[in-house]
């Protein structure tokens, strides 16, 4: 299980981020895993990586700029519960692959399901323009120009489907469908909304709003009963059905909190905790900063 909000806006005036995105990788405590970094193949690229052997170099959740003068996001999180045939591929190069790539999220998506042997996946893709910095006066700005900078993409194979996502409002995704939501991810994304509305303005204090989205990630609130939950996960869903994740075997659990920033100069601040050990009380957490200027 895992679980991403997601806001971007929609004007990019200035003193506002035009992205921000709170997220929680579910995880076995014991799967190797190097903590976000820039890519050694690709440093134009920062995110954590999958270390699991015959698995290495996939990943759930990354940045980069490539090619120059776009700005991509990929994020990764698997659909519960559905049984898919023909399955021959793991589903970590997705992100990889886009990053790395040059097609768009849409031409991407297309491909991506047009190849379908993956597991059941959702897979959300972003895309800034880092061409030209906004100005702050969005007047000039028709739609067709405001879609082409901004662009957030639902892409599933449980069933297949795109979906366009709309920027300037508070976004939320789980492990299931978007038709059906799981009742973690509505009230999270009414958590996340209430922190975006009330920090990302003007002159706000970046710390605070980190502290604030991490403290959400942390929420150990579980909202049960969730009869979606119920159906895809059963015995373990009232388990699963907190934002921060941890089973009473301890092995498994939310083990990787990322909050990524970019304001409107496309000043990128990715700030990630991750667990050390297997142990999410006792074992000890750190944390990774990453600045980079996109361009």
């Amino acid at each position: 299980m895992c679980i991403l909000f997601v806001y971007v806006d929609d004007s990019s005036a200035p003193g506002r981020y035009r992205l921000v995105l709170a997220s929680n990788r579910d995880e076995f405590y014991s799967r190797p895993a190097k903590t976000a970094a820039p890519w050694e193949e690709n440093p134009r690229i920062v995110g954590g990586r999958d270390m699991e052997p015959g698995r290495e170099g996939g990943t759930w959740l990354s940045i980069g700029n490539h090619p120059e003068g776009r700005i991509k996001l990929g994020a990764l999180l698997n659909v519960t519960g559905e049984n898919k045939a023909n399955v021959s591929n793991g589903r970590g190069p997705i992100v990889a692959n886009f990053l790395r790539g040059e097609l768009n999220g849409r031409e991407y998506s297309q491909h991506l399901l047009a190849q379908d042997n993956f597991g059941a996946f959702n897979f959300v893709s972003i895309e800034l323009d880092a061409a030209s910095r906004p100005s702050g006066d969005c007047d000039d700005r028709s739609e067709g120009q405001i879609n082409a900078r901004e662009t957030i993409l639902h892409t599933s194979n449980a069933p297949h489907s795109i979906e366009t996502c709309k920027t300037g409002q508070a976004l939320g995704f789980g492990n299931s469908t978007l038709e059906k939501p799981l009742q973690k991810v509505c009230r999270g994304r009414e958590q996340f909304e209430e922190i975006v509305t009330r920090c990302n303005v003007p002159f706000a204090d970046k710390d605070a709003l980190v502290h604030e989205l991490m403290g959400l990630l942390k929420n150990d609130v579980r909202h049960f009963p969730d009869p979606e939950l119920t159906r895809r996960a059963g015995q373990h869903a009232e388990y699963l059905s907190s934002i921060n994740v941890r089973m009473p075997n301890g092995s498994y659990g939310s083990r990787t909190r990322t909050v990524i920033l970019i304001d409107h100069n496309n000043q990128m601040e990715f700030i990630e905790e991750t667990l050390i050990g297997t142990d999410p009380q006792a074992g000890e957490w750190i944390t990774t900063r990453i600045e980079r200027e996109f361009s």
